[in-house]
């Protein structure tokens, strides 16, 4: 019998497979049109799954507060890079230089992650648990597949809210919470 998934490698084998595109994307422009879509659906569905089954694990049974608040903020940014990127002609200086930007924010992301909230999941979770979230983190993740960067539903930024820490997200419009979102993520970034 197969070993179980266990969500912290499922998360790095993401992580690798977002920094092969990001080398596609870099050094090979030609592919940009059909690499661009890819990365963006990747990581929309790798961040969609982290906000609804493993941040929430994440804080709850982990005790990684201050850091999923802090990532969840970088998801939103880097979410709002790429709805930007998507309008912009890729062989053009703008694409080349937010790539650059989306780069530098998700490797910045993905270092912190692997460092801080990963280990303590790691450590802090049975391997059932973890195999538990892996599987729920797989289902979230295909449901999320097809989304498109700034598509998010009302029940995602919920969630992405609470993720967050932010307070009052019931009275909220879905426009509103992307903004607390949006403006969350430039604070925890400064």
């Amino acid at each position: 019998m197969p070993a179980a998934a266990d969500v912290v490698e499922l998360i790095k084998n993401d992580h690798r497979e977002v920094e092969r595109l990001f080398d596609l994307l870099q050094n090979e422009p030609a592919t940009r049109g059909l690499n661009f879509p890819v990365l963006c659906a990747l990581l929309i569905a790798h961040s969609r799954a982290e906000e609804v089954e493993v941040y929430p694990v994440a804080k709850d049974e982990a005790g990684e507060t201050e850091e999923v608040e802090h990532s969840q903020g970088e998801h939103a940014e880097a979410e709002h890079m790429l709805e930007e990127m998507t309008a912009m002609d890729f062989n053009s200086a703008e694409f080349g230089k937010a790539l650059e930007e989306l780069i530098k924010a998700v490797n910045h992301h993905v270092e912190e992650e692997e460092s801080r909230v990963l280990p303590g999941i790691q450590q802090r979770l049975s391997a059932e648990r973890r195999a538990e979230l892996a599987e729920a983190f797989i289902s979230a993740r295909t449901e999320h597949l097809g989304d498109r960067p700034g598509q998010a539903t009302r029940e995602d930024l919920e969630q992405a809210a609470r993720n967050a820490g932010l307070s009052g997200i019931n009275s909220s419009s879905k426009k509103e919470l992307k903004e607390d979102l949006l403006e969350h993520a430039q604070q925890s970034g400064e």
